[in-house]
Parts: structure tokens; C-alpha cells; sequence
């Protein structure tokens, strides 16, 4: 079969490199780049060029199987890394790195502070009670109900799970208190979160995340539309036709592997189940910023940690999250190399090395809803949905949603779909 792919995030590259060993494949991609998220930058710092990964940065073989075994087959190196968190709260002035003692007593202060100790017994009760929402039937809370309702502490709040969640999800606050709390917990209890020890080692890609793409390049035999975007497609009762900065081609599957939003842009003539699963899903625009003001790191370097969640002091304002990727990507370089969301006009504008923009999906009730009508829309008029967005919105799901549209479409019997006589290859 000819089949199109639209997209060259996780979940495009994987369905192009499954498809593209039995049939002929081409993935269409409107940047410069294959990847997506996937996103590797070469900066000079300190006198040496470094490999900075601004998107997808970390895995473990738990919790990434399919991520891993793919690795694996293209002989993509890893190393370990450390999954460290911070928090510096301009609201209260607290610090913390909540990965040792030392670190979450870094402030002295804490060790006296009683709303300190209250976040941490907090923190104990969440990890103890929240697993029984995993058991019920109807969708449950929202999670700022279920924190209101359990009458949690608002330094726990504010100052813990809200900014963890923030860094996690690349989400403002607000959106993250309409965030299913069943579906929080069971992410939460997947990738062993909800326990103080026995955590899976996260690894990284060694030279940067782009070295998977790499290596699946070499490899395939797929034809690939770079900075090449799709305007639009048709879909046919014996194929499908992408318009693209490239013409007009025709396929015989056709493989949606962008941004659901998009997805739906794309179709002129989308069904009531395709413009009610995918029109439920949302999507936030997050700024990232790698740069080297180290200001944005917490001010007491023993709280300095991978992961840095920032407080702002206006109650309504999001947590933002900066990550200092010589700690994940074990870059051994004095200058602090650190990718920043949502908080540009912090950082030293002589200090910015790449200024970049990146949707993720918004999590609530109606995405979850959605999700679970995956079946009723898939190869429908020969078109195939993969994203991120058919699960947390991580590596994992991008690959294992395409995995389920490779699986299914290796299933049809190719006999039954005629070839294209109005194909025209570019």
C-alpha cells in the first residue's frame, strides 16, 4: 500500500518506520526538522559545542517499553540521569530541593517552619490516600475538588503538587486544578511516584534525543516532505489525496500523526465523531527559552535540581518550570545551560540562545472522555489518528498510539484497497 503520514513527532516516526518496512511510505513534516518535540539544538558555551535537547528529554525501559525496545533495535545509546525537583516560591521566599535532606532543608528555616512540615505530612497522606480514587467507577473529581475536599494544606498545594504537575504537564496552574484527579494518581502511580523509594532509573539519549532520528533516517526507506506543509486532504472511496506544499499526491491509507487540533483542520469534511473526539481536546501554547541566566534557578544552588519549579508571587499567576540540563543531560560545563517555559521576560535577553514555541495538550474531563472513543474513528474512510494525545501526552503514548494504528492496519487485507490510478508521485 502507499500510505501518507502527516506529522514526524514520536508517533510519525515510529508508524513511518513500522509501515515503511512492508509498504511504500511518505511523511510529510511542515518544519526543517523530523522530530517534533524530539528537538536537539548545537550551542557553543564555555568554548565547546554541547547538545541541548528543549523537548522530549527522558525515559526509563518501565515505563517506555516500546521507546525502549526501539532504542534498542536502532543502537541508540543512553546514560543515566537524575530526576531531581525544586521549588522556589517568590509568594512565601521558600526553597527547597526535595531530593535529599540537605537539599529540602536548604533553607534552615524549614527545619522550624510548622506550614513546612505541614507539606510534608501532606505529601505522606497524598501518597497514602490518593491510589483509593483508582477503585471507583464514575470518572471522579477534578483534582482541585479532590484537594479541597480532602482539606489538603495550601503550601502542599501551591508549593508541591501543583508545581510538580505544572513541570510535568508544561501546564499553567489553573488548568491543572480541572486536571481528572484519577487520572493524576494513575499516571502518578504507573511511573512509581506515589512511593518515597524504589523509583525506576530515568536515562537520556546520549548526544542528544535527536540521535533516534538519526539513526531512523539511515536506515528507512521512506520519502520524506520536509518544510513541507499540508494544506489539506481528501478522502475518496478508493484512496486519499494530501495537497501539500509538494502538489497533489494520492494514497491508499493516510495516517494522521499530527496535533488532534490540526488533525481536524485538515479535514474539510470530518464526521460528527471525528469533530466531536478530536474537537474535545485541547491544546496550550507554551514558550521555551534555552538560555544561561542562571536567575532562574533557585537562589541557594544546594536547591538547584533538574527539575525547577518556580512560585510566582502574584496568587493567580502559573508556576513556570525551568530545566537545567547539565544535571539531565549530564552536560559538564560550568555555565548553566537551562530550558525555561512561560517566563521569557525573566531571563537576560544577552543570555538566550534559542527561543522556541510547543503546544501540549490540555488534560480534563473531556480529553479523558475522548480518549476512551479511540476505536470509533480510526480507519474510517482510510484515515488513521496518532499523538501523544491518545494518552498523558509523553513519548510512551505517541509511540504506543502508533503501534495501535500499525497493528491495525497491518490487519486489513491489502487486496481489498485498489491502487490509485490518479497517484501522482512528487
Amino acid at each position: 500500500m502507499r500510505i501518507a503520514v502527516i506529522g514526524s513527532g514520536i508517533a510519525g516516526l515510529a508508524s513511518a518506520w513500522w509501515l515503511g518496512q512492508q509498504h511504500e511510505v511518505t511523511l510529510f513534516e511542515a518544519n526543517d526538522y523530523l522530530g517534533g518535540h524530539t528537538h536537539t539544538h548545537q550551542v557553543q558555551v564555555d568554548g565547546a559545542s554541547h547538545a541541548v535537547d528543549t523537548g522530549f528529554i527522558v525515559f526509563n525501559p518501565l515505563h517506555y517499553p516500546l521507546l525502549t525496545a526501539l532504542f534498542d533495535e536502532l543502537n541508540v545509546a543512553s546514560q543515566p540521569t537524575t530526576m531531581s525537583f525544586s521549588v522556589h516560591s517568590e509568594r512565601s521566599g521558600r526553597e527547597y530541593n526535595a531530593t535529599s535532606l540537605d537539599g529540602l532543608f536548604c533553607q534552615r528555616r524549614n527545619l522550624v517552619s510548622p506550614r513546612f512540615w505541614g507539606m510534608l505530612a501532606d505529601l505522606r497522606r497524598f501518597y497514602r490516600e490518593a491510589p483509593a480514587l483508582l477503585h471507583g467507577d464514575d470518572e471522579g473529581p477534578s483534582l482541585g475538588d479532590y484537594l479541597a475536599a480532602g482539606k489538603y494544606g495550601r503550601t502542599f498545594i501551591d508549593e508541591h503538587l501543583l508545581p510538580m504537575a505544572s513541570a510535568l504537564w508544561s501546564s499553567p496552574t489553573a488548568s491543572l486544578t480541572a486536571f481528572p484527579a484519577r487520572y493524576l494518581v494513575q499516571f502518578m502511580a504507573n511511573h512509581q511516584m506515589l512511593q518515597v523509594s524504589g523509583r525506576a532509573p530515568w536515562r537520556v539519549v546520549q548526544g542528544g534525543s535527536a540521535r533516534y532520528v538519526e539513526a531512523m533516517r539511515r536506515r528507512w526507506q521512506v520519502r520524506e516532505r520536509l518544510d513541507c506543509r499540508v494544506f489539506g486532504v481528501e478522502r475518496h472511496e478508493h484512496g486519499v489525496r494530501v495537497h501539500s506544499a509538494a502538489g497533489l499526491e494520492g494514497f491508499d491509507q493516510m495516517v494522521l500523526a499530527c496535533h488532534s487540533d490540526q488533525a481536524l483542520a485538515l479535514l474539510s469534511d470530518a464526521d460528527p465523531a471525528e469533530r466531536s473526539v478530536l474537537g474535545a481536546i485541547r491544546y496550550q501554547p507554551n514558550e521555551v527559552v534555552l538560555h544561561t541566566d542562571a536567575r532562574l534557578l533557585p537562589r541557594n544552588r544546594k536547591a538547584w535540581a533538574a527539575w525547577n519549579a518556580h512560585v510566582p508571587a502574584a496568587p493567580m499567576a502559573p508556576c513556570t518550570v525551568s530545566y537545567l540540563m547539565n544535571q539531565l543531560q549530564g552536560i559538564d560545563t560550568p555555565t548553566p545551560l537551562v530550558v525555561t517555559l512561560n517566563r521569557t521576560d525573566a531571563i537576560d535577553p544577552d543570555r538566550i540562545l534559542r527561543r522556541l514555541q510547543y503546544a501540549h495538550p490540555v488534560h480534563d474531563h473531556a480529553m479523558v472522555r475522548a480518549q476512551q472513543r479511540w476505536a470509533e474513528i480510526q480507519g474510517r474512510r482510510r484515515t488513521w489518528f496518532a499523538g501523544a494525545y491518545w494518552g498523558w501526552g509523553f513519548h510512551e503514548d505517541g509511540i504506543r498510539s502508533a503501534r495501535r494504528v500499525v497493528d491495525a492496519l497491518q490487519a486489513l487485507d491489502a487486496d481489498a484497497y485498489w491502487p490509485l490510478a490518479q497517484a501522482q508521485p512528487a
